[in-house]
């Protein structure tokens, strides 16, 4: 048992940037880098091992090999890898989305719908992100609206500021605004229903599709609930703070402020993500980087993180 590093793929939507290159590390022949999949179990990228034994090989294949005690007991009663971590680069304004809950995603697509939460790792001044409507709207405004390109008239805009936190539950309206960095939380699925995509038009030269019949499926109707802080205080320890960003029953989401030194005690319960935001580490055998992640299994016990800057740590409650 040992700590991974990981390599992870990247994804060149036509909206994307190139910070994630020029600022952290990924390596791609594509001339646009939107997302970097940090811990990616799913079909549609996957994360590969970077060091050790299972150099080469997938995360999955090494979980397939190793099997789930790595993953930890809060995952037993799921039954594929739980969640997917990502950096996304927003140059543009990404397409107004929404995602499914699990029911209706398994049902109809045959994975998990999408809960998911943003941290805000850096914003062009003046940057925003759409949030959810405005007010309560009937579902039949809603269709009539998607149907007269009138819909940006009642969605709500928010503006964002780095160190924002965004819980986005399945059904919530959404879209990332240009100019905005994110460190992306998720459970593991791809399904998005595109509803609204500023009338662009993909390599072939088509408009994207989109999925409005489904999205008026799934869609909440309702202004959002949530705080766009923290959900909880940060809390001084010694040589670090740590700062909850978010809990849900799919995932927990700490960051950590690593002045000198930090430890955490990775246990049965659940394997743990780091993702480094800004810095360089040593954490026990490795370095990591700004731009890099690694996974520690479920029951390795003690890990010490040696250096100056941010992590973000998730695991499973």
């Amino acid at each position: 048992m040992y700590i991974l590093k990981l390599i992870a793929p990247c994804k060149d939507y036509l909206w994307g940037g190139t910070r994630l290159r020029d600022e952290y590390g990924k390596k791609s022949d594509k001339d646009k880098l939107a997302e970097s999949w940090e811990l990616s179990c799913h079909k549609d990228g996957q994360s590969v091992i970077a060091n050790g034994e299972f150099e080469g090989k997938t995360l999955a294949e090494y979980i397939d090999k190793c099997g789930k005690d790595i993953l930890g007991k809060n995952c037993e009663k799921i039954e594929y890898f739980p969640i997917l971590i990502k950096l996304i680069d927003a140059k543009d304004n990404l397409s107004v989305q929404v995602h499914p809950d699990n029911e209706y995603a398994m049902r109809v697509e045959g994975e998990y719908g999408k809960t998911e939460m943003w941290y805000i790792v850096d914003c062009e001044e003046g940057a925003e992100l759409l949030y959810g409507f405005k007010k309560e709207i009937s579902r039949e405004e809603f269709a009539e609206r998607i149907a007269d390109n009138t819909l940006l008239e009642v969605t709500n805009n928010v503006p964002v500021h780095k160190g924002d936190v965004f819980f986005i539950d399945a059904g919530t309206l959404h879209a990332i605004g240009k100019g905005i960095l994110i460190a992306e939380i998720q459970q593991n699925s791809n399904t998005t229903y595109r509803i609204y995509d500023y009338g662009r038009v993909g390599a072939d030269g088509k408009p994207r599709e989109l999925h409005v019949e489904k999205a008026c499926e799934v869609t909440k109707l309702t202004p959002p609930v949530r705080s766009t802080k923290p959900m909880g205080e940060k809390v001084a320890k010694d040589g670090y703070s740590t700062t909850l960003l978010a809990t849900s029953e799919y995932f927990n989401v700490n960051k950590l402020e690593i002045s000198e030194k930090a430890e955490i005690d990775v246990t049965e319960k659940s394997f743990v993500s780091l993702l480094c935001l800004d810095g360089t580490f040593e954490v026990n055998d490795i370095t990591l980087i700004k731009g890099e992640s690694c996974f520690i299994p479920a029951s390795y016990g003690k890990v010490i993180i040696k250096g100056t800057g941010e992590i973000i740590a998730t695991d499973l409650v």
